[in-house]
């Protein structure tokens, strides 16, 4: 029975490969036709007519009146040709019923698609690059930061660390800390010392620090604080600007450094500013040691400096600068300097004479150029 199945099918498929073939059944399909009628519609041979009507022999019956009309195979085959034929067509036919408009209408939006399609792929591959692009720079930035961070740990850094953290007590915690140069310099202008200068940068998600320290001898001389961005590392080190405030900072600060160091010129400033609480004065002298305080609103400058037999040494210093109510610099260069003593032993015309010899060979650089062969007037 299979095999009889797949002659049918084969016999279908074979019949009606013919246009011809497939008119005829289609034309029968509406009603039964004699040769002639069949041969007028067809406007072929009859010989041809023929032909096609023995090839279609399951297909058609001939009846006792000469007529021809569709088998029951037939009918069926016609069936099939409309499933196959007319569905495609009337999906087609309904857009081609369409109005103009209609149509123009769906060929912006298929290209509007492609568009899409075409710029979405393009942002995908910009993407993916921007996102290797991210990797690779974090993957960098991670490299330096590791590299930085080994640097922030030697010997030598760490101590400007501590400084920062237990005198000036800056919570690096709170930042994120660089270290942008470090310098190392013989001094022959102050008696073949070594000076060490650190910059640091402090970036937190509010303020962006630069902290400059100096070390001379590998003892502290001095820091700086530029604000570059944002408010200072901590909050402002006197609220009102009156003398009993700015030296209680003072001497808050000054015990915090006295931890950090041991040198005994420290004592008598310790001892002097306790002094300066009994007081108004903005001046004070114990000993050796002078205290100058100035006041400018929320700005004040304390400056403790070595003094004997009236005579003032402004070199051999401890200042603190006070900008806005915080902490802006610190200048310790009192270690830095011997005083022999105040007595002169030379009579005044030995004393013209040894300036006059020393400005015959004195040279200064100013700005990158040496000025020198002073001329020397009476």
């Amino acid at each position: 029975m299979g095999d009889s199945l797949e002659e049918k099918y084969s016999t279908m498929f074979s019949s009606l490969k013919h246009p011809a073939r497939r008119k005829i059944l289609r034309m029968l399909s509406e009603r039964s036709m004699t040769f002639s009628e069949m041969l007028d519609r067809l406007e072929i041979p009859g010989s041809h007519l023929t032909y096609h009507l023995e090839t279609l022999g399951e297909f058609v019956v001939k009846m006792e009146n000469g007529k021809y009309k569709l088998s029951s195979f037939g009918e069926s085959s016609v069936s099939m040709m409309k499933g196959v034929e007319e569905a495609p067509s009337i999906e087609t036919k309904k857009f081609s019923l369409l109005p103009l408009r209609w149509k123009s209408l769906f060929a912006v939006f298929m290209i509007c698609i492609v568009l899409l399609a075409s710029v979405s792929y393009v942002q995908y591959a910009s993407f993916n690059q921007l996102l290797r692009d991210y990797e690779i720079l974090q993957a960098d930035f991670e490299r330096v930061n590791s590299q930085n961070q080994q640097l922030l740990l030697n010997g030598t850094t760490e101590k400007s660390l501590i400084f920062l953290r237990d005198v000036v007590q800056i919570d690096l915690a709170k930042y994120q800390v660089t270290l942008i140069s470090r310098t190392v310099e013989d001094r022959p202008d102050y008696g073949d010392i070594t000076e060490e200068i650190f910059k640091f940068a402090l970036v937190d998600g509010d303020s962006k620090l630069d902290v400059v320290l100096r070390f001379r001898n590998n003892h502290f001389s001095l820091y700086q604080l530029s604000i570059l961005e944002g408010f200072p590392p901590y909050a402002p080190e006197y609220v009102q600007s009156e003398l009993a405030d700015i030296i209680g900072v003072t001497r808050d600060l000054i015990e915090r450094y006295k931890s950090h160091i041991s040198d005994t010129y420290l004592e008598e400033i310790s001892q002097l500013l306790e002094l300066v609480n009994n007081k108004t004065s903005n001046e004070l002298t114990l000993g050796n040691t002078k205290l100058k305080i100035s006041i400018d609103g929320d700005n004040a400058e304390v400056l403790l400096m070595f003094t004997a037999n009236g005579v003032d040494f402004a070199a051999k210093k401890m200042q603190l600068v006070f900008h806005n109510h915080a902490l802006e610099e610190l200048t310790d260069d009192w270690f830095l300097y011997e005083i022999g003593g105040t007595q002169v032993n030379v009579s005044k015309e030995e004393a013209i004479q040894i300036a006059r010899n020393a400005a015959e060979d004195f040279e200064w650089n100013a700005s990158g150029v040496q000025v020198s062969d002073f001329e020397i007037l009476n």
